[in-house]
């Protein structure tokens, strides 16, 4: 549950926010810092619609864009507004998360509530709220409830974000299709959030959602109107009933695209605090997937968990039936023969998981979700069951948005952690119901995507929060992705608080996979480098990005107590790493574990693995080659 130590206040400081109710109707937010400056005005000019802009260190970051909602049959909310009133709030907060990339979070802003009033004999009302934090702006709509308007339907939003150039961005049409470095005005249809974007001066912002609950999800379109612009793009109409709040539009500013994703926590701040009282059953961990659907495959993970210090293994599809058929039925254990021959005694296989301390995480399809939610989840918890996988789940409308979101917080009601899988991507729900661990919404390695792939993905997708990569190890399909270490780095670098580690991989003990999970039939061998994988943890008390350039290369470290563990990926070019080790503590000794690709390793996955001792004065420096990667672990010496 959060943790508060805060103070807020209601001020009217001019050095703070500036009020002008004159022709041109004005308000002025700074962010804490100082850095950052947003102005909403109501435009007499344009007819009383509601623009903003963003500055930041005086430079113009978003120039003069418009604000406002298209209702059916109520045209009012898009222009011919006066501002009425003003109501001022600074707020400085520490909270803790469950769990996460950090132990403490800050939350420092100050916000504007800005009530408005449409200018025609009607007088709607409606409420703009704007907050300026040190790492970027947001901003949100609500319509009150008021006499004259009770069920309406917002059919579009009129939010722009306006450029002064035409920026570079990283753009994908959907969660898990591929990224490409394009421009503002050559963005072809929709694209998902967060997009990134790299200004002609070399800054970067990224403009996202978040707090997306029961309203229809947000992409981004470029604005076939204006150059050097984007809209908003709904992915539905919304209904509303009395009142309504939108989610928050949020545009994160920062000097690198490193700092971009240190201050990925913003979007879990836009969210509710915790709403579980007991939240002890949570418990992130490292997963390995048991793809042949037998109880001696079963049986062989849990062992294989136990001895690599693993939390959970997970039955995917085909364990109740062809996933994708209505008829299978998620309350019995009726294999796939597509997929699996079985035998599989599962409740034996959760019941021995459960003696050793393991969980047990079952995969069912959104086809069954939808018919059979809440006889499943009760009956999942006799069982033993510890969390549920949701695939493909439906994302984009307000009905599909509202379900999900009331799927996780049923799941809540029965102790279930939850990963939601295919095209949903987080907005920071996570902070106000932590079971929901982790998500998909990623081109992760069941694409086989290259190093250079995941290093777009690192610095866009993942400015969103926790993502379900899927890790493997031992399969063929490394090597066309990258390395051995490069996939050890990526337990450090994408961050996911259920971590699936070995995807494709089985242990030793599990029959071979017929049919379609051929694919898994990659056994893992007992080779030195596993070391990293059994010790890496899935969260974090600090997080440091140290080095990265969007599809070129990264470094981030991160800390787990007084052990500190740094992940590099490289892409498509040779990389002359250099790494001081200055976040160490000073005072300290520390043994560095260095796992590096080498193809003269007598290892079959050619990772190499050496020891040094070092301090925070020590600088490393590694040479790594194309497609390769490195991870470290550091740990205190005792004296």
């Amino acid at each position: 549950m959060d943790t508060l130590k805060c103070f807020s206040v209601v001020v009217l400081l001019l050095m703070t926010v500036g009020l002008c109710l004159a022709a041109q109707q004005e308000v002025t937010v700074q962010s804490p810092d100082g850095h950052i400056q947003l102005t909403v005005r109501c435009d007499e000019a344009t007819g009383g619609q509601i623009r903003y802009s963003v500055l930041c260190d005086g430079k113009p970051m978003i120039i003069d864009s418009h604000l406002g909602l298209k209702l059916v049959d109520i045209p009012a909310f898009n222009n011919g507004f006066n501002i009425m009133d003003v109501e001022l709030d600074q707020v400085n907060n520490v909270w803790k998360p469950v769990y996460g990339q950090w132990s403490e979070i800050p939350d420092r802003y100050r916000q504007a509530s800005i009530s408005l009033q449409t200018t025609d004999s009607a007088g709607y009302q409606m409420i703009l709220t704007m907050r300026a934090y040190d790492e970027g702006i947001a901003f949100r709509y609500e319509i009150p409830a008021q006499k004259g308007l009770s069920d309406f339907v917002i059919e579009r939003e009129y939010t722009e974000f306006n450029f002064m150039a035409d920026h570079a961005c990283w753009a994908t049409p959907r969660a898990q299709k591929v990224y490409q470095r394009v421009t503002l005005n050559t963005i072809d249809g929709q694209c998902e959030r967060p997009l990134t974007i790299k200004t002609a001066d070399g800054r970067f912002m990224a403009i996202a959602e978040a707090a997306l609950v029961d309203y229809a999800r947000t992409n981004i379109k470029s604005n076939p109107d204006k150059t050097y612009s984007i809209l908003t793009n709904l992915g539905s109409s919304v209904k509303a009933s009395g009142s309504l709040t939108t989610p928050w539009r949020v545009a994160m500013l920062a000097e690198t695209a490193g700092e971009l994703l240190e201050n990925s926590h913003l979007l879990l701040n836009l969210n509710k605090p915790c709403e579980l009282l007991d939240t002890t059953w949570i418990k992130p961990g490292k997963v390995i997937r048991e793809g042949t659907l037998t109880t001696q495959g079963g049986i062989a993970c849990v062992d294989f968990a136990v001895k690599h210090n693993l939390q959970y293994i997970e039955f995917d599809a085909g364990w109740y039936g062809p996933e994708n058929n209505e008829n299978s039925d998620a309350t019995t254990i009726t294999l796939d023969p597509k997929r699996s021959k079985g035998p599989l005694d599962l409740q034996r296989v959760i019941d021995y998981a459960n003696k050793k301390d393991i969980g047990v995480i079952l995969y069912v399809n959104r086809r069954a979700l939808e018919k059979q939610l809440d006889e499943i989840l009760p009956l999942y918890q006799k069982w033993g069951v510890a969390g549920l996988k949701y695939g493909f789940v439906n994302v984009g409308s307000q009905k599909w948005t509202t379900w999900l979101h009331e799927a996780v917080r049923k799941a809540a009601k029965y102790q279930m952690m939850v990963d939601i899988h295919d095209e949903y991507r987080p907005t920071g729900y996570s902070r106000t119901y932590p079971n929901l661990m982790t998500q998909e919404g990623i081109r992760g390695d069941e694409e086989s995507p290259s190093n250079a792939h995941s290093l777009k993905t690192l610095f866009t997708r993942m400015v969103a929060g926790a993502a379900d990569n899927t890790i493997c190890y031992f399969a063929p399909r490394v090597d066309d992705m990258g390395s051995s270490a490069s996939q050890l780095a990526k337990a450090v670098c994408f961050y996911s608080p259920w971590q699936f580690v070995y995807w494709y991989d089985c242990p030793t003990g599990s029959p071979k996979a017929k049919g379609p999970s051929k694919s898994r039939n990659n056994f893992i061998a007992e080779v030195p480098d596993l070391e990293f994988f059994d010790r890496v943890p899935t969260v974090w008390d600090d997080t440091k990005v140290l080095h990265g350039e969007i599809g070129k290369y990264a470094t981030i470290a991160r800390r787990s107590g007084d052990t500190w563990f740094v992940g590099t990926i490289n892409g498509t070019a040779d990389y002359e790493l250099t790494l001081p080790l200055s976040f160490l503590s000073p005072g300290q000794k520390y043994k560095a574990t260095i796992f590096s690709d080498d193809r003269r390793s007598p290892a079959p996955t050619y990772v190499r693995v050496d020891k040094k001792m070092v301090d925070k004065d020590t600088v490393l420096k590694a040479s790594i080659r194309a497609n390769n990667g490195q991870a470290i672990i550091f740990d205190p010496i005792l004296n």
